[in-house]
This record gives structure tokens, C-alpha cells and sequence, in this order.
């Protein structure tokens, strides 16, 4: 017998949600006018808007959040991760940011100039957004 896939590890970190009717759910995403960013989180039983890690964190993860400096300047948090990116990518410099759209947004401030034409596989709104502030074409 094939047993199904399990995670690999265990779960540090459980939170109570509510479990919704179909009815509800239907009530508000119209309520929100269709617009999943208009839903608030309660209403929301598995969310599949995200791409930018929701699930439970490690107890390594807890562990740095507990013992991670939150200095605003000279932060030890700041140096460990500036010699790990050294360590592993050779980079001497580099630019914190708090999430991946963010980044993108600075990164696309360097590549993308006005009348590009940026290529992706269904670019998610946020990506499209930062691709035509530049007055660039988001081409799915």
C-alpha cells in the first residue's frame, strides 16, 4: 500500500479559524464586490490569495524571533544575514527588504523602462501593477 505524502516536519504553531457555508462565502465575495483583497481574513477559510508564506513557522524560525535584535541600526540580526548573502552568493552589498513584492518593486525600478514588454505566466496583480507604474507591458 502507497502511502500519501506527508510533510516533513511538525507543526509549532495552530490557530482556530472559522469554517464558513457556502452560502456565507458566496455572500462575501459579493459583499467584498468580487475583489479577494476586499474580504476580510476572518471570513477566509484556506487561503490560496498569497504566495508569500502563510503557514505555520518552524521552531527555529520562533526561536529567531525570540532571540533576533530589532535594533533599528547596528541590529546583529542585520550582520548575520549580511554574511550569510556573503558567504553564499559573494555579494558585498545588498538591500533588506520586508517581502518579495517589495523587492520586486525595487528591482524592477533598474530593469523595466517605459515600452518594455515583461513576459510571465499570469503575472500576479501586484507584479502587473509594478510593471505598468513603469509604463511597461505586462504580457501574459
Amino acid at each position: 500500500m502507497e502511502l500519501p505524502f506527508a510533510e516533513s516536519y511538525k507543526i509549532k504553531m495552530v490557530e482556530p479559524l472559522r469554517r464558513t457555508t457556502l452560502e456565507e462565502r458566496e455572500r462575501f465575495i459579493r459583499e467584498a464586490g468580487y475583489n479577494l483583497f476586499n474580504l476580510k481574513s476572518e471570513t477566509v477559510f484556506i487561503d490560496l490569495l498569497t504566495d508569500s508564506g502563510t503557514g505555520a513557522m518552524s521552531d527555529r524560525q520562533w526561536g529567531a524571533m525570540m532571540t533576533g535584535d530589532e535594533s533599528y541600526a547596528g541590529a546583529s540580526s542585520f550582520y548575520h544575514l549580511k554574511d550569510a548573502i556573503r558567504d553564499l552568493l559573494g555579494f558585498e552589498h545588498f538591500l533588506p527588504t520586508h517581502q518579495g513584492r517589495a523587492a520586486e518593486n525595487v528591482l524592477f525600478s533598474v530593469l523595466i523602462n517605459e515600452g518594455d514588454l515583461v513576459p510571465g505566466n499570469s503575472h500576479f496583480d501586484t507584479t502587473k501593477g509594478h510593471i505598468e507604474f513603469r509604463k511597461a507591458v505586462a504580457v501574459d
